[in-house]
């Protein structure tokens, strides 16, 4: 008898925060093709709506919740609709965050800078995982042990990244983040990992791809010889949300063409 296949994520449930544009989009659409419930969590309604349509294009049962993840009331808002709608959460792809919005010296750089992005990318993280992770503990408790977490880190964790050093603090603390998640929730069956991309084209990176000097430098070193893109985020979404990633936690996935071992 035929049984289903192991990347089918039929029956699970996802929310992909920053999810209706980016890697966050990229990540919704694989999840979905792959047959799994997709909850996004955004600020941008309209955004939104225009990314639950593609998703229902492609056959999956799609919703989205306006949430303002530095908002730990939008979040709590959020994950209750959620479980309303879909009956629970399986998988938090806590993706939404801001970019350094260009190289200023450390010497120059504002406090209010620093707390912009340790909020975004940090506490939005922190309250979106939170209110994922006391779903799941629930679940466990019922036998649906199968939580995934999975946190969108940057490459900017293994590099120095001058005038940038805010950006490069908040996504460190990113991959950090997961390897202590996956400690303290293994326990009820939940996974944590993080993802690192490599440089990607989406709305947030525009300005940097149309710097010629910038391609000039990049692209020689990157083996894969392009930029990513946000589909090439789609199979590892689908993998670490699938059961066969039961047993692997606590990593950075590395996905950037290659540019870092170059």
């Amino acid at each position: 008898m035929r049984t289903s296949h192991p990347l089918d994520l039929s029956g699970k449930v996802a929310v992909v925060t920053g999810g209706n544009g980016g890697i966050g989009l990229g990540i919704a659409r694989g999840l979905a093709q792959a047959g799994c419930q997709v909850a996004i969590w955004a600020r941008n309604t309209t955004k939104s709506k225009a990314a639950v349509a593609q998703l229902q294009g492609l056959g999956a049962d799609a919703a989205a919740f306006q949430c303002d993840v530095t908002a730990r009331g939008s979040v709590q808002a959020a994950a209750a609709a959620t479980v309303a709608q879909f009956g629970g959460i399986d998988g938090m792809f806590a993706n939404a965050g801001i970019g350094g919005g260009g190289r200023v010296s450390f010497l120059e750089r504002q406090p209010e800078d620093w707390a912009e992005m340790i909020n975004v990318n940090l506490y939005g993280a922190f309250h979106a995982c939170q209110a994922a992770l006391a779903q799941m503990k629930l679940q466990a408790e019922t036998g649906r042990r199968s939580g995934r977490i999975v946190l969108t880190s940057s490459i900017a964790d293994h590099f120095g990244t001058a005038a940038n050093e805010h950006y490069a603090l908040t996504k460190a603390g990113l991959s950090s983040l997961a390897r202590s998640i996956s400690v303290e929730f293994a326990r009820y069956g939940v996974t944590a990992n993080a993802l690192v991309p490599g440089y990607t084209e989406t709305e947030m990176t525009t300005g940097l791809f149309e710097s010629e000097k910038f391609t000039k430098a990049v692209m020689p070193r990157t083996p894969a010889r392009r930029f990513g893109t946000p589909e090439d985020f789609a199979g590892i979404a689908i993998y670490l949300m699938s059961d066969l990633s039961a047993y692997h936690t606590g990593d950075s996935l590395v996905i950037d063409g290659g540019y870092s071992v170059n």
